[in-house]
């Protein structure tokens, strides 16, 4: 180790001498000349208090291995968490294709040098559309959370007005990302849920109907697993009112329920995890948009879309991005939103899941999940003081257990379940205090007979 100034190996242009070389040539003394517009207050004075940079490949990793090997995963104990983020099965083929150098390492690709990840994501455009049955698909955003504010944002612009519908019941994380990116442009309107069944109240949706109503935002399945089973009627309110309606769905559960714009959806958003792509500790998610493939709906579009066209060269094609002109690279700021960064390798690893699986085998999918998440219900409700499902709508992969009549809070539950090596049901008590001591379970084509009993019997012992 050394005192004198030296290059680092991960930062560019660390070098002392092309610093200088850098300073001198745009005419400042010191790099603190560059930030003399930011206001003094929002600097932080002198250096920040930091460890000595690790220079080499092996201590960095062994650094970062050791950080997390202080966490508890959940490869490493049963897990029944869900909300948003769900253990599913991802087939080899999927982490083979989406690690191949010419898709992992790529930024993103263009015509002039990546026909290839082009192909992919068009494909997977084909198939995500083929599944929920609308002609028009975006390239991922971040999440569904960002996915389902994009798609209220667009039903504002493409109606002219200003209020969304939105469910209390689609979960804290999700609903402040919608109300965040919304807020400039769009008024959210919260519409409360029945505590008993988990659907939302109509009534209250007839009352907020308005000429201001740019769409109905709901889920199919719900944050709580709920099937929203007013979907139809409700569509047909929001059409009466002249207002959009936005579906948004776990697309794995397409394999039992009905495509969105058979009950009259108009935007249909949703998250690509649960096809093909592992659980990350803060990744892992990619949302998407689809619509018509109409001038109507495509112009609002603010990301990336795919098409496929002939080339000069009798019967061959190319891939490419279409409607380029409505993007914020080429309206830049009078763009309607902005095209950045997307989701590129984990709308890879959904077009090649769906590939994989096929029709029938989604169907069959959706099947199993069905019967065991309706068998650990009926398993946990056989439990003294445990209600299960506590919401007496029908369900999908995820149920609402109630620990009210227990004597335990969820909180002491799952401590005790952790120190047993399973991760039990997602804590809902302080965002739904309705449902007092409850938590969120989930259950997928992961989980046995053998889990569904060993957590049953692990919370007997509890109580």
């Amino acid at each position: 180790m050394t005192d004198a100034p030296s290059a680092h190996p991960y930062i560019p242009n660390s070098a002392p001498e092309i610093k200088r070389a850098m300073l001198d040539a745009v005419g400042v003394p010191a790099a603190d000349e560059l930030y003399g517009s930011i206001p003094a207050r929002l600097r932080f004075p002198g250096l920040l208090d930091l460890p000595e940079p690790l220079r080499s490949e092996y201590e960095l990793r062994r650094h970062v291995t050791g950080v997390l090997d202080r966490n508890e995963s959940a490869a490493e104990r049963l897990s029944f968490l869900g909300g948003g983020c769900w253990p599913h099965y991802v087939p080899a083929v999927c982490d083979e294709i989406v690690n191949r150098g010419e898709f992992l390492t790529a930024y993103y690709g263009d015509t002039y040098g990546d026909h290839g990840k082009l192909q992919a994501l068009f494909e997977y455009a084909s198939m995500i559309g083929e599944l929920v049955e609308c002609d028009a698909v975006s390239q991922p955003t971040y999440d569904w959370g960002a996915a389902a504010a994009t798609s209220i944002c667009m039903a504002a612009r493409i109606t002219g007005r200003r209020v969304a519908l939105v469910p209390a019941s689609i979960g804290a994380q999700r609903r402040s990302l919608i109300e965040g990116y919304c807020r400039p442009w769009v008024e959210i309107v919260t519409i409360p849920f029945d505590s008993g069944t988990g659907v939302l109240a109509l009534e209250r949706i007839r009352d907020a109907l308005s000429p201001q109503t740019a769409c109905v935002y709901l889920e199919v399945p719900g944050f709580l697993g709920v099937i929203e089973t007013q979907a139809e009627e409700i569509a047909t309110l929001s059409r009466e009112a002249g207002a959009l309606q936005i579906v948004g769905v776990d697309p794995i559960s397409l394999g039992v329920l009905e495509a969105p714009p058979r009950y009259g959806a108009d935007i249909v958003c949703g998250e690509l995890q649960p096809l093909g792509i592992h659980m990350h500790y803060g990744g892992g998610l990619a949302g998407f948009v689809a619509s018509p493939d109409t001038e109507r709906f495509v112009s609002e579009y603010p990301t990336f879309l795919i098409g496929l066209g002939p080339t000069v060269m009798d019967g061959e094609y190319a891939f490419g991005e279409v409607v380029w002109e409505r993007t914020s690279y080429v309206q830049r700021g009078d763009s309607k939103e902005y095209a950045g960064t997307t989701q590129n390798l984990w709308a890879i690893a959904a077009g090649a899941y769906l590939g994989l699986v096929g029709p029938q085998g989604l169907a069959e999918l959706g099947r199993t999940i069905t019967s065991r998440a309706h068998y650990a219900a009926r398993r946990l409700d056989g439990l003294p003081g445990v209600r299960a499902p506590a919401l007496s709508a029908p369900f999908f992969k995820e149920f609402v257990v109630d620990f009210n009549e227990s004597g335990a809070s969820v909180a002491e539950i799952n401590l005790a379940l952790r120190q047993r090596g399973i991760f039990g049901g997602l804590d809902l008590s302080a965002e739904y205090p309705e449902l007092g001591q409850s938590a969120l379970f989930c259950v997928t084509e992961v989980h046995t007979k053998a889990d569904i009993h060993r957590l049953a019997d692990e919370l007997a012992d509890v109580f």
